[in-house]
């Protein structure tokens, strides 16, 4: 069991919790994530590790109410206990040798950015951020991505916020620019994601993106979490989560989730 340490919600959709999970927060690494079943009768669901604290033995989660699980989740507070936290899964992102990169996340996918970002500039890194959400009122992490990135810029589809459009064409427009990197990490929903590697495709640019489809176990074990990637067929749990974007089936990723 994991106690549930803090409990804050980001925005309308979004709520953040604090886990003590010190096996956890000892080994974790940017681009993981756990496993979670809040009790007996909930499903297992994967979520980002979005921070965690070696020292202090705490692991950070975020969730977007949407299901069943989540909702079961949202009714807890601090101090209650969490049945199943399992990890950390997956491979972590890899950040040696990358001296310039953009880091870009899509509303709730910004959880799974921000570690990304936090690591490449606490590793010495330039790095540029940018952020899309619908509206100003889901905006969240603004201010920790403005801590941990050299230039951060927001979209909202509506112009309620920052500049109005998508961050791919954010990203074109710094690419137009002259703007030269490394690498690109993006994080968001499908097509954000598809629409950011188009746009990276011309200048071929490396471009990462973190892959969270259907997942029951989190080990390989299940397959609902397979993808097509270079032709080949990988799980996302084991294989992943982070993918070549310029090599993912995104057609078929579509379909599938």
């Amino acid at each position: 069991m994991s106690i549930i340490v803090t409990k804050r919600r980001l925005n309308p959709i979004v709520t953040l919790m604090e886990l003590d999970c010190p096996h956890i927060a000892r080994k974790a690494k940017p681009g993981q994530f756990v496993m979670v079943r809040p009790d007996e009768l909930g499903e297992r669901i994967p979520l980002t590790i979005a921070d965690y604290d070696a020292v202090r033995g705490t692991v950070t989660i975020m969730y977007q109410r949407l299901g069943l699980t989540t909702h079961k989740l949202d009714q807890m507070e601090a101090g209650d206990n969490i049945l199943d936290v399992v990890g950390p899964l997956g491979n972590p992102t890899e950040t040696e040798g990358v001296k310039r990169a953009v880091v870009i996340g899509g509303g709730v996918g910004c959880a799974i950015a921000y570690p990304q970002a936090k690591a490449l500039y606490a590793a010495g890194a330039e790095v540029d951020v940018i952020i899309g959400f619908r509206s100003k009122e889901l905006v969240f992490m603004e201010d920790n991505f403005r801590r941990n990135c050299n230039n951060l810029y927001i979209t909202t589809d509506d112009g309620t916020y920052g500049e109005r459009g998508f961050v791919n064409k954010k990203l074109e427009q710094l690419l137009e620019a002259g703007n030269q990197y490394d690498v690109v990490i993006a994080i968001g929903p499908i097509p954000m994601m598809r629409a950011v590697c188009s746009s990276t495709l011309p200048y071929k640019l490396k471009t990462i993106v973190s892959l969270n489809p259907i997942m029951v176990d989190g080990t390989g074990m299940c397959g609902c979490c397979r993808c097509t990637v270079d032709g080949q067929l990988k799980f996302a749990c084991v294989d992943g989560p982070d993918f070549d974007g310029h090599k993912v089936d995104f057609d078929e990723l579509i379909i599938r989730t």
